[in-house]
């Protein structure tokens, strides 16, 4: 079973700061660059899924559902439910092995890896 607890440690960690941070700090972008986040994970979850249940590489797939923008203040929660989310994808196909996808065969852990660079990079951008 692929241990996805740098990309949960990541995830949990910027998300608390985003709820700790000021209204100032989130007007600023924290907010902006968090939500970003939290809809790229959410379709890679989407994508993961879609390809557990059979859907191979996405041909035909029902577009992937959007997450909203439900303001500044809840963007800590949206990045740590698309964060577990995509977690949890990446557990049930590293069982599986190698996913199909639109860039070809990728290995959950390498998958992984780049979720867990995404979070560290949106929170440097979210909170310089």
């Amino acid at each position: 079973m692929l241990d996805t607890s740098p990309l949960t440690a990541a995830v949990e960690r910027f998300a608390d700061r985003l709820r700790a941070a000021p209204q100032s700090r989130l007007r600023q972008g924290a907010a902006e660059a968090a939500l970003e986040l939290a809809r790229e994970l959410s379709v890679r979850a989407q994508r993961l899924e879609h390809a557990a249940v059979g859907g191979g590489d996405g041909e035909g797939a029902a577009p992937a559902r959007r997450m909203p923008d439900a303001g500044m203040f809840v963007v800590g929660d949206q990045v740590a439910v698309a964060g577990v989310d995509l977690a949890e994808a990446l557990r049930a196909a590293g069982a599986v092995g190698a996913v199909t996808g639109p860039d070809g065969a990728k290995a959950p852990s390498v998958m992984l890896d780049e979720a867990v660079r995404l979070v560290e990079q949106a929170e440097v951008r979210a909170m310089r």
